[in-house]
C-alpha cells in the first residue's frame, strides 16, 4: 500500500497489499466453571441462549444464511476492491499515494468502531444494529459507485466501513445466541467458510465485472445483496431485547479507544512508506500509547465500560484473543510475501499467481466447519493448538521454496497453511464467544474482530520490516537472489510466530 523507505537500495519496490482490510433472550444464571468441557458432558455454556424449542429447528439455519450473506458480501467487497484499485486510479486520474486511501480509510474506520458497535448491540439489541449495518453498507456502496472524484470515493468508503463494522461486530454474537453450545463450533465454522469463499471468488469476479461493466459496477453489485440480506435478517433473525438495565453508552471510552487504535494502525500501515523512524510514524505510535493507556484508566473507573476488562481475567478468553491475533499475523504475512515471490521473483503473471494462491482459502473453507464440529465434541484447546502447529509447519515449508521450486511444492505449503488456519479458526472463535456472558456477546465479537484487523496490519508490518531489512542487508539488493532470501526470512519469522500461537493456545485451559 506504500513503498519502502527510499534509503533501501536496489530496484525492488515494497507495496503493501490492499487486502488490509481484509461476525439474548435469556439470562445466564450462576457461574460456569467448565468453559471447555466437551458438549457431550454439559447442557449449557456462557452464550448458549437458545430456547429449547428453537434448537434443531429449520428456521435457525436461516439465521446462519442471513449472517452468512453479510460475511460473504464483506469479504467479497474487500477482495474485489483490492484487485480493481489500479483501474480506479487510472479512471480518476490520481496517484498511488492517494488512491491507496480507499483501502486505508476502510481499515481504520472498521477497526476503530468494532468495540463501540459491538457494545451498542449488547445495549440495544444485535438484530437491529446488524440490519442497520447492512443498510449503511448498501448505501455506502451505492455512493461509492456514484463518486465523481477520488476524495468523494474515500469519504463514501468511510461510510461503507461504518456499516461493515456493525456487521463484523454483531454477526458472531447473533450466531452464538441463537445456536446451542453443542453446534456453535460447526456454525461458526460455516460462517468462516463464507469468508474464505468471498476471498476466493473476489479477485476473479472483480476482474471480470470491471472488464465488462467498469469499476463502478463492483460497488453497485453490493446493493441488491444488501437488500436481500436485510430482508432475510428482518424475517429470520430473532429480536433480542435491549439490556434489562439500561446503561449509558461509554462515549469517552469509545472515542479514546477509536482514536488510539486508529493512530496505532496508521503507524503500522504507513511505516514502510514513511519510514519506521520518521516523525510521522513515531508521533502515531506515541499518540496510540497515550490514548490506549488513557482508555484502560477510563474503563477501570466508569460504571458501564465499553470494554469489560474483567473478560480478560478469564484465561480462556485472553488466550483465545491472543492466539487469534497471532494467527492473523501469520496469515497476512503469507498474503503479503507470496506475491513478491510469485510475480517479481518467478515471473508468473498475476492470473497464474492468483490461481496458485487459491490453494490456501479452498483448504481453509473445507477444514473450518469440520474442525468446528470436532471442537463441539472435544473442546477448543486440542484443535486450536494443532491448527497453529500446522500453520507453523506450512510456513516453514514455504520458507524453503526457491527459484526452481515446482508449483506443487508451493501449493502444498499453502495448503498446509490453509489446513492449519481452518483447523484453528472455528474452535478458537467458539471458545472466545463461549467464554463471554450473554450480555457481553457484542463486546466479545468486537474484541475478536479487532484482533483480526490488528493482526492483519501487524502481519504486513512485521513481514514488511523483515523483508526490507533482508533486502538492504544483501550484497546485491536488486537481485532475485536478494528477493528470494528476503521472502524466506519473512516466512521463517511468521513460522516462529505460529509456534508462539500454539503455545498460547495450549495454555488456554481444559
Amino acid at each position: 500500500m506504500g513503498q519502502a523507505p527510499s534509503e533501501v537500495p536496489g530496484t525492488w519496490k515494497l507495496h503493501v497489499p490492499a487486502n488490509l482490510w481484509y461476525a439474548a433472550t435469556f439470562r445466564r444464571v450462576g457461574s460456569v466453571k467448565h468453559e471447555e468441557t466437551p458438549a457431550s458432558l454439559r447442557s449449557s455454556q456462557p452464550g448458549d441462549t437458545v430456547r429449547p424449542d428453537q434448537a434443531g429447528a429449520a428456521s435457525t439455519w436461516w439465521i446462519l444464511v442471513a449472517v452468512g450473506v453479510g460475511t460473504f458480501m464483506s469479504a467479497l467487497d474487500g477482495s474485489v476492491v483490492n484487485i480493481t484499485l489500479p483501474v480506479i486510479q487510472l479512471a480518476l486520474g490520481t496517484e498511488v499515494a492517494t488512491i491507496e486511501w480507499v483501502i486505508i480509510i476502510y481499515l481504520l474506520v472498521v477497526s476503530g468502531l468494532l468495540l463501540s458497535v459491538g457494545r451498542l448491540g449488547d445495549m440495544r439489541g444485535h438484530k437491529w444494529v446488524y440490519i442497520a449495518g447492512f443498510a449503511g453498507f448498501g448505501v455506502g456502496s451505492a455512493l461509492c459507485g456514484l463518486a465523481p472524484f477520488v476524495a468523494a470515493l474515500i469519504g463514501f468508503r468511510g461510510l461503507q466501513a461504518v456499516g461493515a463494522a456493525m456487521l463484523f461486530a454483531n454477526g458472531p454474537a447473533i450466531l452464538t445466541k441463537n445456536f446451542p453450545a453443542h453446534r456453535r463450533g460447526q456454525v461458526l465454522g460455516l460462517q468462516a467458510t463464507m469468508t474464505y469463499l468471498g476471498l476466493t471468488v473476489g479477485p476473479s469476479l472483480g476482474g471480470w465485472v470491471t472488464s465488462q461493466f467498469g469499476w463502478r459496477a463492483i460497488f453497485y453489485i453490493n446493493v441488491p445483496v444488501a437488500v436481500l440480506a436485510v430482508l432475510l435478517s428482518v424475517r429470520f433473525i430473532p429480536a433480542d431485547p435491549p439490556a434489562e438495565h439500561v446503561e449509558r453508552f461509554d462515549l469517552k471510552g469509545a472515542a479514546t479507544f477509536c482514536c488510539g487504535l486508529v493512530a496505532l494502525l496508521l503507524g503500522l500501515n504507513q511505516g514502510n512508506e514513511w519510514g519506521w523512524t520518521s516523525p510521522g510514524v513515531g508521533g502515531a505510535f506515541g499518540s496510540a500509547l497515550v490514548l490506549l493507556a488513557a482508555f484502560v484508566v477510563i474503563e477501570r473507573r466508569v460504571l458501564a465500560p465499553m470494554l469489560d476488562l474483567s473478560l480478560f481475567r478469564k484465561r480462556l478468553f485472553s488466550a483465545a484473543t491472543t492466539s487469534a491475533l497471532l494467527n492473523y499475523i501469520c496469515l497476512y504475512s503469507v498474503l503479503f510475501l507470496l506475491p513478491f515471490y510469485l510475480i517479481d521473483g518467478r515471473g508468473f503473471d498475476s492470473a497464474y499467481a492468483g490461481l496458485l494462491l487459491t490453494a490456501q482459502p479452498i483448504i481453509m473453507a473445507i477444514a473450518a466447519p469440520l474442525s468446528g464440529t470436532l471442537s463441539d465434541r472435544i473442546g477448543s484447546r486440542l484443535p486450536g493448538t494443532l491448527g497453529m502447529l500446522l500453520m507453523g509447519a506450512g510456513l516453514f515449508l514455504l520458507s524453503r521454496i526457491g527459484p526452481e521450486s515446482p508449483a506443487a511444492q508451493i501449493m502444498l505449503g499453502l495448503a498446509v497453511v490453509g489446513l492449519g488456519t481452518g483447523t484453528f479458526i472455528s474452535p478458537n472463535t467458539s471458545a472466545l464467544m463461549g467464554a463471554a456472558p450473554c450480555h457481553r456477546q457484542g463486546v466479545a465479537s468486537g474484541v475478536l474482530a479487532t484482533a483480526r484487523n490488528v493482526g492483519m496490519v501487524l502481519g504486513v508490518g512485521l513481514a514488511g520490516a523483515v523483508f526490507t531489512t533482508a533486502l538492504a542487508g544483501h550484497a546485491d539488493p536488486g537481485s532475485t537472489a536478494a528477493l528470494f532470501g528476503a521472502v524466506q526470512a519473512g516466512l521463517l519469522m511468521a513460522s516462529g510466530v505460529a509456534l508462539l500461537g500454539a503455545a498460547v493456545s495450549a495454555v488456554r485451559g481444559s
